[in-house]
């Protein structure tokens, strides 16, 4: 890559690598995790980035899917995805095995800040990987953070919640069905759905974020920052949510994209900066992550 180093680091560490497939789990609603061994990636993976693969050796245009998690040591990652049309459908039927091919890591990731040490996380539908992989970056920092993480869907999760063991004051009693990896991590996460699934709330994930962050004090609430992957609508509302409480939010958008390292510009979204200014900006090496300010100027 011919980058700037300086200014964008994360585009200097893009890689190209046949992946083996290690594992490939299926879940209701054509959801599936898969794993990779992909050790150049994994190594430079951060949450909020995301590779380009292909699904197919006959289906050459690439998919970008968001990293879940990722094992540095070990050189694995693993991704989430929902099966959309042709492309993902192949990409279902990869054995464990078998190889793909990706581009890795690509994108501008989350950054996580000392001075608000209670992330809020809310990922909805194929939002949520990127949720789960900065829990799991902010529980590395030895107990720096204290991430919340509320999790949306519309269909099945794709995993099978269970009911949490760590308390919450405030919200809904009925609302206690987890994400198992979280409650293992001993991190506090919910569910949110307007599907009634059992220990669900009923709902908005942004009701329910409402609902939290009216349960702490001002000084509590001044160590929160909002991060949130989903589609528009979401953002656009986590968006609002974090200008009534005067937030700092990062959004991780989600874009279609053709070559995802910049040169087609096909994923370009309109910029807004503090002066006034716009600019025309590209998700795939220059977001995906954004403050929530700078694409929904109207929230802040």
């Amino acid at each position: 890559m011919n980058a700037n180093t300086n200014s964008r680091p994360h585009r200097d560490t893009i890689f190209v690598e046949e992946a083996e497939v290690l594992a490939h789990q299926g879940f209701d609603g054509k959801q599936f995790i898969m794993k990779l061994q992909a050790p150049k990636t994994a190594q430079h993976a951060a949450p909020g980035s995301f590779v380009h693969l292909r699904c197919n050796p006959l289906r050459p245009m690439r998919r970008p899917l968001s990293i879940m998690r990722a094992n540095k040591q070990q050189g694995w990652i693993e991704i989430l995805y929902r099966v959309f049309g042709e492309g993902t459908e192949l990409l279902s039927q990869r054995p464990v095995g078998s190889q793909v091919n990706l581009m890795g890591p690509i994108g501008k990731p989350f950054v996580l800040h000392p001075d608000h040490p209670r992330p809020l996380l809310l990922g909805g539908g194929v939002g949520i990987p990127p949720m789960v992989f900065i829990a799991d970056e902010a529980r590395k920092q030895k107990g720096q953070y204290q991430p919340m993480v509320l999790m949306g869907s519309e269909t099945p999760f794709p995993f099978k919640a269970r009911p949490s063991q760590i308390i919450i004051p405030g919200l809904p009693e009925n609302t206690i069905a987890a994400m198992p990896l979280m409650e293992d991590w001993g991190i506090a996460s919910r569910l949110a759905s307007q599907q009634a699934f059992p220990g669900v709330y009923q709902g908005y994930i942004t009701d329910l974020a409402r609902t939290w962050l009216n349960t702490l004090d001002d000084a509590q609430r001044s160590e929160v920052e909002l991060f949130a992957c989903g589609p528009h609508p979401m953002l656009e509302a986590v968006a609002n949510l974090a200008a009534a409480f005067e937030l700092p939010c990062q959004l991780s958008l989600e874009e279609f994209m053709a070559c995802a390292v910049g040169g087609c510009a096909g994923c370009a979204v309109k910029v807004h900066h503090r002066d006034g200014t716009t600019a025309m900006k590209r998700v795939c090496v220059d977001g995906p992550v954004f403050p929530a300010e700078a694409i929904f100027p109207k929230a802040s």
